[in-house]
């Protein structure tokens, strides 16, 4: 007897619900594991950035000290570039002055210049105008003027004026 009019089929435990319920369930557990992969990658690319970031940091960290310190340097040397300059401008005001203080008829035949004064050798026709055309002006330069005269072929004068500055009373009229 026979109550059914369809042949029997084999049953499997895979059918067609459960085989597209396992393929969704494969299909979220591959994107899962694919964003577990994704995320590990850039977490070690960010860490690893992170490591090479702060290494460039601490080089551009000693590159940048060592700007400074260049920059000190050349901060100083251009302190003492100006400090120079500036003394040779007063070095050439003050022999532009001293050559205009010699009048005419005295004649310089050597000047030097000293830390502290200065030593003048030259010819004049008499002490007099010595006296009163340089060495006036010099007294009031100088602290200590000192001249010696001895004749010359001509009937000139030579001579030898060394005027000094005191150091101590300069620092105290400078303050």
């Amino acid at each position: 007897m026979k109550y059914s009019y369809i042949k029997p089929r084999k049953k499997s435990a895979l059918t067609q619900e459960m085989l597209l319920s396992f393929t969704f369930f494969s299909i979220t557990l591959v994107m899962l594991l694919l964003t577990y992969l994704f995320l590990a990658y850039k977490n070690y690319a960010y860490v690893s950035d992170t490591i090479l970031l702060k290494d460039e940091r601490a080089l551009l960290e000693k590159s940048i000290e060592k700007m400074k310190s260049e920059i000190v340097f050349i901060e100083k040397q251009r302190a003492f570039a100006q400090k120079v300059t500036t003394q040779n401008s007063v070095l050439k005001d003050s022999i532009t002055n001293l050559f205009d203080l010699v009048p005419q008829r005295i004649t310089l035949s050597e000047a030097k210049l000293l830390e502290n004064g200065l030593i003048l050798y030259g010819v004049t026709p008499s002490k007099d105008i010595y006296n009163f055309m340089l060495h006036a002006p010099l007294r009031s330069i100088f602290h200590r003027t000192y001249s010696s005269f001895y004749p010359a072929q001509n009937g000139w004068l030579n001579f030898v004026s060394t005027n000094y500055t005191d150091k101590e009373e300069e620092l105290d009229s400078e303050n």
